[in-house]
């Protein structure tokens, strides 16, 4: 993976939540969907969406380490979740700019955010380097039993993932609508 320096990850860090922004309008501004396009690309964002869903059940912030659930295949599916969803809803839009300006703002922002949760990590739960060393970051791998722990209802809720499904039924109404104008 990527290193980017402290201070540059610091603030992209902070920068997530305005690019986010910036790349739904950019979205809502290129897209041009058709019938096609929307049926290849929502499966792919649903199976992110899906994929986000499974990994928020599974996560304790802060009080364990996640390891059950996706988290045996991926350190980060929850990015890997959000790569998904971008992708699909790119595909959907049938335009290359929203894939383009996602792609920019994955490397240059959500990159350095996933080095520092695992700076944080290691701070936090000192046998994260050795589930570092056995658990592929992004890219899933062999699945690792590191944990038994079965997805909860209570974490996907207090993890607030429900806000990913909704901003993804915005996005679908907003690509049906474009498509049928």
């Amino acid at each position: 993976m990527i290193r980017f320096p402290k201070p540059y990850a610091d603030f992209v860090a902070r920068l997530r939540v305005t690019v986010g922004f910036v790349l739904v309008a950019a979205f809502a501004w290129f897209s041009q969907p058709d019938a096609r396009s929307l049926e290849i690309g929502l499966p792919v964002a649903l199976a992110g969406l899906a994929l986000r869903a499974w990994a928020a059940g599974h996560l304790a912030k802060d009080r364990e380490l996640a390891t059950s659930g996706p988290y045996a295949y991926t350190r980060n599916p929850l990015y890997l979740g959000t790569l998904l969803v971008a992708a699909g809803l790119a595909i959907a839009s049938r335009s290359i700019w929203p894939a383009v300006l996602f792609a920019a703002a994955f490397v240059g922002i959500y990159l350095p955010a996933i080095q520092l949760e695992e700076q944080h990590l290691r701070r936090l739960f000192p046998e994260y380097a050795a589930y570092a060393m056995r658990v592929r970051a992004l890219v899933p791998g062999r699945r690792v039993q590191l944990s038994r722990r079965r997805f909860e209802w209570r974490l996907y809720v207090k993890n607030r993932e429900y806000q990913a499904g909704a901003g993804l039924v915005a996005g679908v109404v907003f690509l049906v609508w474009r498509a049928v104008q």
